[in-house]
């Protein structure tokens, strides 16, 4: 369940329980951003969300740091901020030529960023 750019937690939480008295048990929440004033940024990555969630539900979360900044060069350190603050996940656009991505090229980081990601992952595995 992507949280909606004005959401409050406690909206998105609500969202998930409506899920789930429907009937869907399987329910992941993925922080996005929220809206800021700037420019500059796509939205602001709200990296409290994760300690939150995990604190206040039983809800895995997972992060999307590329949609959150719209820029490439952001991802992977938002990616590791996400990882410490204790995100059970990310969603990555990678591509081999970012430049030649099919969508969202400004977003997408290429295959030596997210290596770097993936080490950060293996080598900090006990966070």
């Amino acid at each position: 369940l992507k949280r909606a750019f004005s959401a409050t937690y406690q909206e998105w939480i609500n969202a998930a329980e409506y899920i789930k008295r429907e009937g869907n048990n399987n329910i992941i929440l993925c922080e996005r951003g929220i809206r800021g004033f700037s420019e500059e940024t796509r939205n602001i990555l709200d990296i409290q969300a994760i300690p939150y969630i995990k604190h206040n539900t039983n809800y895995k979360i997972i992060v999307d740091p590329s949609h959150a900044s719209g820029n490439s060069y952001m991802v992977e350190s938002m990616s590791k901020a996400s990882l410490v603050a204790g995100t059970d996940g990310l969603l990555i656009e990678v591509h081999y030529n970012p430049k030649e991505s099919k969508c969202d090229a400004n977003q997408t980081i290429n295959i030596e960023t997210f290596d770097r990601i993936i080490r950060f992952v293996n080598e900090n595995s006990s966070i």
